[in-house]
């Protein structure tokens, strides 16, 4: 039997239940902040909501597109497809009760992995008799 997924000892059915201003009081400080302050973006809000009638009627809704990526994910984000803009694409993230409070910049990160390679062209003496094509 799976474990049932808690957020600050709350259920999901108790997170979804909450306002706002009552998730904010569960997440850290920073996030609290700003959940305060700000609330919830409403045109995000009707976009998540057209998401989740076309999941209830069958259809898979294309990912919802956004730059905002200091957005915190809260409780009506769950299983909605997000495409978040990391500088010059963006990454398709599938919202899971495990994000919850976190933002969705930390989903999409901006910076790629340093990869080592071999020496280039003109790298070493012996090098030198190789051209590039």
């Amino acid at each position: 039997m799976a474990k049932e997924f808690r957020f600050k000892g709350k259920t999901l059915a108790e997170l979804h239940a909450m306002s706002v201003a009552e998730f904010a009081e569960l997440c850290n400080s920073r996030a609290k902040r700003s959940l305060k302050r700000t609330g919830e973006d409403k045109q995000l809000l009707k976009k998540i909501a057209k998401a989740k009638e076309q999941q209830k009627a069958g259809r898979s809704p294309k990912p919802i597109k956004t730059h905002l990526r200091d957005t915190i994910v809260t409780p009506t984000m769950i299983g909605v497809l997000f495409s978040v803009y990391r500088g010059n694409e963006f990454v398709v993230v599938e919202i899971k009760p495990e994000m919850l409070g976190h933002y969705f910049g930390e989903m999409a990160l901006t910076r790629k992995r340093l990869l080592h390679g071999k020496a280039g062209i003109g790298a070493t003496k012996s090098s030198t008799a190789i051209t590039a094509r």
